[in-house]
């Protein structure tokens, strides 16, 4: 079964490539539309979580309409996802555009660029954060993923990623390889932290409700003292996309580390406006709000669950740092 998924895959992927890729934006469009008719229980997700979010009751005819919307994105950006990862810069670059990268700490003559840590998250076509690298050659840049079930998929996957540059490691397996290419300078990390992050989360306020964050860009960007960043893949028509860095998030108070809550509290509200921007843009599928007792509250360490491993304590940021919580807090997504 696992070789007939494969090679159904494999043609879907080569199918999609061949084709131009407006006619695979409509694909996609039509089929989100499609599964928003039959996929009942992503659907009923959907609906909920856009009446908490923006605080209208499920049933509003302006709620259904944007889940709706929201599905048929999604159909577009799963199936343009497969096609730009095929694409040459050249051609990628006349549908998307990269906009402020003056907000980015500059190098000095002869010098790599300062690390920087960017906080990501499930809107547009996020695939394409990958190519960053691509558009600020100054920067190596890497992200995390989490492996699928499936040997043979998740290799054909990380194939189709492979044309981007980007390094990818694995957020359970690979954290001690992530750790040790943190180290240079000149990287930028992509770390996606806009879903449900479990036991390693911390719960705070995301659109006024508490949920399981993710900890790991504030962690990583006081571990190794680099700048922390938001950026957002917005759709700004049929197969196309403008991918915008937010200004600089303050790690530090002068010489005094923030907490790691405040800073990614500081993220969420950038996410809560690129929300608010264009709320069919993000991933309501996707349950967000789910309860967890188990995820930490603020003010509480930021250190291993009992019986995990993990790295020593560090005095930047009064706590020690896991290797869940560097690289696999948000392994629910």
């Amino acid at each position: 079964m696992d070789a007939i998924l494969y090679f159904v895959v494999l043609a879907l992927i080569k199918g999609l490539q061949v084709l131009p890729l407006t006619w695979v934006a409509r694909l996609g469009r039509t089929g989100g539309g499609l599964a928003y008719w039959l996929d009942g229980r992503h659907r009923r997700v959907a609906v909920q979580n856009l009446g908490l979010a923006l605080g209208q009751p499920a049933s509003a005819p302006a709620i259904r309409e944007l889940a709706r919307e929201n599905f048929r994105r999604l159909g577009e950006n799963y199936c343009c996802a497969i096609k730009t990862a095929a694409m040459s810069w050249a051609e990628l670059m006349a549908v998307v555009e990269f906009v402020g990268e003056e907000k980015l700490p500059r190098a000095g003559a002869g010098h790599a660029p300062t690390t920087v840590v960017m906080a990501i998250g499930h809107f547009g076509n996020f695939e394409l954060y990958a190519r960053f690298g691509q558009f600020m050659p100054a920067f190596r840049c890497a992200t995390t993923y989490r492996g699928l079930r499936q040997a043979s998929l998740n290799r054909l996957m990380q194939r189709l990623r492979e044309h981007s540059g980007c390094v990818y490691f694995e957020r359970r397996t690979e954290a001690s390889a992530l750790k040790a290419w943190m180290e240079p300078e000149g990287k930028m990390l992509g770390l996606l932290s806009d879903q449900h992050a479990g036991v390693g989360g911390m719960r705070l306020p995301f659109f006024g409700r508490d949920c399981a964050t993710t900890v790991s860009p504030a962690v990583f960007a006081l571990r190794y003292r680099c700048a922390l960043h938001t950026a957002i893949c917005f759709r700004v028509g049929l197969a196309r996309w403008r991918i915008e860095l937010g200004d600089a998030i303050p790690t530090y108070a002068g010489e005094k580390a923030r907490r790691v809550e405040d800073i990614t509290l500081d993220v969420n509200r950038a996410f809560e406006a690129a929300v608010r921007r264009d709320p069919a843009n993000w991933f309501w599928v996707h349950n967000r709000w789910k309860p967890d007792k188990l995820a930490r509250k603020p003010g509480a360490p930021v250190g291993p669950r009992p019986g995990a491993s993990g790295l020593q304590p560090t005095a930047e940021h009064g706590g020690s740092v896991p290797a869940r919580g560097l690289a696999e807090n948000d392994a629910n997504q």
